[in-house]
């Protein structure tokens, strides 16, 4: 036997498992899976509903577009091939967080019910919690402050979720939040509620 190979063993009796990590964290760890269409308001609720989970000592970490677009997504464009790796790779980093313990929120538009389904294969069904985050595209639109619907109906803007491309809204969620007919603080409560028996552990 090669000398230099002698001391090398399987590394998988010194891996620490999930359980061990959460017991740390003090808490179940599960993948919020904010969909719904651009301006529906996913992205403040996703950071509202972490700052509030924080403040209760929960440990937990948002995956949008904007922390993935610019880092291990920059090289993705907005072809449908692009989008489905896309979420395929956030659905990738999302399990490996929630293998270290990590309550993760991912908050992504994620139009259709396949692209979706994908996510949660990855991820695991046990861990994944869909969440609709759903307001008429009239109110989407009226909340564009970055003008991409207005953009998109100029045609400036090429398959543009909700007006030149499809929204699929999911068919059996675990949770809807009407933004349209909800403040802020009332869509995170909602969702709070919801989440904590699924992520309460001894606390």
């Amino acid at each position: 036997m090669n000398e230099k190979l002698q001391h090398i063993y399987p590394t998988e009796s010194l891996k620490l498992d999930r359980d061990s990590k959460e017991k740390q964290l003090n808490q179940r760890a599960k993948v919020i899976w904010m969909t719904g269409l651009s301006g529906a308001g996913k992205t403040t609720l996703s950071y509202a509903v972490e700052a509030a989970l924080h403040s209760q000592g929960y440990f937990v970490q948002t995956l949008d577009g904007d922390n993935v677009r610019t880092g291990i997504n920059k090289n993705l464009g907005f072809s449908d091939a692009d989008r489905y790796e896309n979420i395929r790779r956030i659905a990738e980093v999302s399990k490996l967080f929630v293998n270290c313990g990590i309550i993760t929120i991912a908050s992504f538009i994620s139009p259709t019910n396949e692209i979706r389904e994908m996510a949660k294969s990855i991820i695991g069904s046990e861990d994944f919690i869909e969440i609709f985050v759903n307001a008429p595209l009239n109110v989407c639109e009226s909340r564009d402050t970055k003008g991409l619907y207005k953009k998109a109906r100029l045609g400036e803007i090429k398959e543009f979720t909700g007006i030149n491309a499809p929204y699929e809204s999911p068919v059996q969620p675990e949770l809807e939040v009407r933004t349209d007919l909800l403040t802020i603080d009332e869509s995170t409560k909602k969702i709070i509620d919801f989440l904590l028996p699924l992520i309460w552990r001894n606390r």
